[in-house]
């Protein structure tokens, strides 16, 4: 845009009186600290051309006001000291500041910012090489003996028109001329994309991105996964049409300002109140539980893996030593299993409770993909380095789902981000190194499909050990064929599935992801269970396995996380030093005598994991010190990841509901006993007489039929006794041993009925009976 002199030369009077009153004490730290460019605020304009319209119409239109902004600060440098600038350069302006309504994201940046000045939020995905752009170009005229100037302008000036492009080879006199390049003027120029940030991203679309062209001082001030915000002019370029007419116009942002945001630019915003809530809740002796139980309410069970997720999100303390060496602080988890028992879920909800959680899918991921890749700018043919989602993801957590369905190739090259944290990348002449510290969230299905309970776990996850030991946990998740279980599950998702809250929108706790939060207080404690009030309106009764604690919300679980990881930074105590330097030598030991095996092959990578464990329960508890309980709490958590007690909890519960049926049966006779003492002595020697009151239940007299209640019972218990321990035959001694210990109801079942009852089986091709042996058809 051509601006008026006599315009500019007002405009720049009005600036140069402007830096004066107030920037020039900046002025002498950019000299001292030999920069050129400086940072303006825009609350400063508003401030100082307040009477006048001005300070709007910078923000609306800056092109008028670019170059005498950058003249009048020129000259206020020379001012301050005259030999600092070179003949031809310049001090460069750049703006910051609240912006307000042109603090905007790719996604909001539209057509009625164009011209105008904004400040755009997102994450650097691609970053071009730095080349150098002509700005002056000198050439020499054998024939005649001078030189020629010429300079160019592009779309991105802020003074003139542009001029082409074309380098002259003739002078007005048809002369040959030679190109001087030492005295030709040069200036650096990059383009980097900003892509909108994935947790704000709306869900079910594109992710839009913007493309910035920074020149000078700015180039290299960011990396691909940096979060920055760029404050510039927002300006169109005419589409590349092939001698037609193309009224799409191509978007571009010309920068004048990049600054690094911290990843905690969406941190939540903590009232009085909630430190109060935060610390009473950390004092609690159940605050584990209560966090764990909070986490995703909607899915039931998987406490131990609640709790792993609690201290995933919490995290260990990273280290930088000395001497280069670098610790992970970040836990990685995986979790193999049968179908349908709440990975994916358990993913979502870390999704939604994590500040930046990235998902990807093991079939919709690549290698490059999740790490990083070198790409070819289609405009310029260039090399440009491209993220992946791990970088993206810096210091947030990774959920890969379908980790199982991942080619080999694809997977090694996560290999080293899980220990090493960052992604070296040595292709197409690139050599570069970007950092990708995020935990990895990882669910997989066994090689077969479903869990089979006579292999080891190893050979069940099918994944080699190098892989396996860079999981600092791993847990396997059965579907139990359980009748208890079952029940208790199907209540609680018809509950969930019955729960509305007061707009109408399902779900337990009632927080929508997605979402932005509000600042300000938010409420501890769900409100209410809307499905407890049925239950005690009801009268039905509280079945085992139900608890009526109280949850947190979502709200409240994200500041206490975020609180707890980033405020409390725990230091390892001798003593909890001593008690994980035990258990490791232990977990040794038994590792090399089980003849099983665990899930996880114990490395001097699980001696880390216990710390980081343990820093995180630490941490959890807003502790400064990490403390022995804290290493026995991360113990149980190892224990159970690796040696799994899932496997045998369906029959230590059965051997408890089997001793707690035996105990009533004990105890009712007694009961009967006692009522009659209280009766009258006339009714004792009739009580005691009785032998059959105390003996147990008879046998029913087999009469050659039997109802279909004690059928269904015989062959539910029966079939259930046969899947649980994969048995394909079974003696028929065994069978009454089975029906009758496990079977419901008080009369047992004779020799000659079960008998009967098998061959019933056998007539409908069930079973087959041979030598004393039931064989499963």
């Amino acid at each position: 845009m051509d601006v008026p002199e006599e315009t500019r030369l007002r405009h720049k009077r009005d600036f140069i009186q402007f830096l004066e009153n107030i920037y020039m004490d900046e002025i002498k730290a950019l000299v001292q600290n030999k920069r050129h460019r400086l940072i303006v605020n825009v609350s400063d304009i508003h401030t100082h051309f307040r009477e006048s319209e001005s300070s709007s119409r910078i923000l609306k239109n800056p092109i008028e006001y670019m170059q005498s902004f950058c003249d009048a600060a020129t000259e206020a440098t020379r001012n301050i000291d005259p030999k600092y600038l070179k003949e031809g350069e310049q001090v460069l302006v750049g703006f910051e500041g609240h912006f307000v309504s042109r603090r905007v994201t790719p996604r909001e940046l539209l057509s009625e910012f164009i011209g105008s000045l904004v400040c755009v939020e997102g994450i650097v995905t691609k970053c071009s090489l730095v080349r150098p752009k002509v700005v002056k170009s000198v050439h020499f005229c054998p024939s005649t003996g001078e030189f020629t100037n010429r300079e160019y302008r592009d779309i991105t000036s802020h003074a003139g028109l542009p001029t082409g492009s074309v380098y002259p080879t003739r002078d007005d006199n048809g002369n040959l001329l030679v190109t001087e390049y030492g005295l030709c003027k040069y200036k650096d120029h990059q383009t980097l994309s900003i892509q909108e940030v994935p947790e704000n991203a709306a869900p079910g679309q594109l992710p839009r991105s913007v493309d910035v062209i920074a020149e000078d001082d700015l180039v290299d001030s960011c990396k691909p996964g940096d979060r920055v915000a760029v404050v510039g002019i927002y300006k169109a370029l005419p589409g590349k049409s092939k001698g037609s007419v193309n009224g799409v116009f191509r978007t571009i942002l010309i920068a004048n300002n990049i600054s690094l945001l911290n990843k905690e630019a969406n941190a939540p915003i903590y009232t009085p109140r909630d430190l109060q809530e935060i610390k009473k809740i950390a004092a609690r002796d159940d605050a584990f539980d209560l966090l764990s139980r909070s986490l995703a309410p909607s899915i039931y069970g998987h406490a131990w893996i609640k709790k792993a997720v609690i201290l995933l999100m919490l995290g260990g303390m990273e280290k930088n030593l000395k001497n280069g060496t670098h610790l992970r602080g970040d836990i990685n988890m995986m979790m193999v299993g049968d179908p349908s028992v709440a990975k994916s879920q358990l993913l979502r909800a870390i999704m939604n409770i994590a500040p930046l959680a990235i998902s990807t899918t093991g079939r919709g991921s690549s290698g490059v993909g999740l790490t990083a890749a070198v790409t070819s700018d289609q405009e310029t043919g260039e090399r440009r380095l491209e993220a992946g989602a791990m970088v993206l993801a810096d210091k947030g957590i990774v959920c890969i789902d379908e980790f199982d369905k991942m080619n080999d190739q694809d997977r090694v090259a996560i290999h080293e981000v899980m220990e090493q944290q960052t992604v070296t990348i040595a292709k197409a002449g690139i050599h570069a190194s970007l950092n990708a510290r995020c935990s990895v969230v990882a669910a997989a299905n066994p090689i077969y499909g479903t869990y089979d309970r006579s292999l080891t776990p190893t050979k069940n996850i099918g994944l080699p050990d190098s892989l396996l030991s860079r999981f600092d946990l791993l847990f396997i998740v059965l579907d139990q064929m359980d009748a208890g279980i079952d029940s208790m599950i199907s209540e609680h998702v018809l509950r969930m599935h019955r729960y509305q809250n007061d707009r109408g929108e399902a779900g337990p706790d009632g927080n929508l992801p997605y979402g932005r939060e509000e600042d300000g207080e938010s409420e501890v404690f769900v409100k209410y269970n809307r499905m407890l009030l049925i239950r005690l309106l009801h009268g039905k009764k509280k079945k085992r396995g139900q608890t009526n604690e109280k949850t947190l919300t979502i709200k409240f679980l994200k500041k206490y996380i975020h609180y707890a990881k980033h405020r409390i930074q725990p230091e390892l105590t001798d003593e909890a030093s001593e008690r994980i330097a035990e258990a490791y030598a232990d977990l040794r030991n038994a590792g090399s005598d089980t003849k099983t095996g665990g899930t996880l092959p114990i490395t001097a990578r699980t001696l880390e994991t216990i710390i980081r464990l343990a820093t995180a329960h630490a941490k959890m508890k807003l502790s400064r010190k990490v403390t022995k309980a804290d290493a026995e709490a991360a113990l149980k958590l190892m224990n159970f990841a690796i040696y799994h007690q899932e496997l045998t909890e369906m029959d230590e519960r059965e051997q408890e509901e089997r001793q707690r049926e035996q105990t009533e049966q004990e105890s009712t006779p007694r009961d009967n006993q006692r009522r009659s003492n209280d009766d009258g002595q006339e009714n004792v020697e009739s009580e005691t007489a009785d032998p059959m009151d105390v003996d147990e239940p008879p046998a029913e007299q087999f009469s050659g039929t039997f109802s279909a209640a004690r059928i269904e019972t015989f062959e539910r218990v029966f079939g259930q006794h046969m899947r649980t321990n994969r048995l394909d035959d079974i003696s028929i001694a065994d069978i009454d041993n089975v029906v009758n210990n496990n079977g419901v109801g008080a009369s047992r079942y004779s020799a000659d009925e079960i008998m009967a009852l098998l061959e019933k089986l056998q007539d409908d091709n069930k079973v087959m009976i041979s030598d004393g042996k039931v064989h499963i058809i």
